[in-house]
């Protein structure tokens, strides 16, 4: 008898619990992982596309030029960091005279952040913006952080900036530099899969 009294306790205390989510407007955390897919686009074919590049500065103007795309699960709830990656690009490396200082690939090891903001209604395929924040390992065995930021085209914050930032041993290539009209680069996009 005093089973079945706690299991009614239980029920009641959970259905509580959803009860005050529900009005006091807490957000109800989902079961589910996402899966999401990130591309730096190019727009040269009217939409955007994968296979773009996108740039960012160093403090001493030396420019990072990256092409990629590919694949993460965010955690539920969009906390906690995951392995569950795919995909990576190009880079290079010239300082700010031109010269080229490397150049070679990287490949996405893990998610660190993950979130979503914004929708783009004209587009389809699930198309979104949000931040997403990626370790990365270079060719050439060094390790980084790559930021692929998409400022959607409704519901998004103005501090949501489009581009790439990204991080190569010590040094921080964190000045994205910004799209322009009439120039194909430094634009992103994420799908929901």
């Amino acid at each position: 008898m005093k089973i079945a009294g706690k299991c009614i306790s239980g029920i009641a205390v959970v259905s509580l619990a959803a009860l005050l989510c529900i009005t006091v407007g807490l957000p109800v955390v989902r079961g589910q992982a996402t899966h999401v897919r990130w591309d730096i686009v190019t727009i040269a074919g009217g939409s955007p596309a994968p296979g773009g590049i996108a740039s960012a500065l160093s403090d001493n103007n030396s420019v990072i030029t990256i092409t990629g795309s590919g694949t993460f699960v965010a955690p539920a709830g969009h906390d906690g960091t995951s392995s569950a990656t795919t995909g990576g690009g190009t880079f290079n490396i010239h300082t700010s005279d031109g010269t080229l200082r490397a150049s070679g690939t990287y490949d996405v090891t893990g998610l660190v952040h993950w979130q979503e903001k914004g929708t783009f209604p004209a587009l389809p395929d699930n198309a979104v913006g949000g931040l997403a924040v990626l370790r990365v390992e270079f060719s050439d065995g060094s390790h980084g952080v790559l930021t692929v930021s998409c400022h959607a085209a409704s519901d998004s914050s103005p501090a949501i900036f489009e581009g790439i930032t990204m991080s190569k041993d010590f040094v921080d290539f964190w000045n994205r530099q910004a799209p322009v009209a009439g120039v194909d680069a430094n634009r992103t996009i994420f799908h929901i899969e």
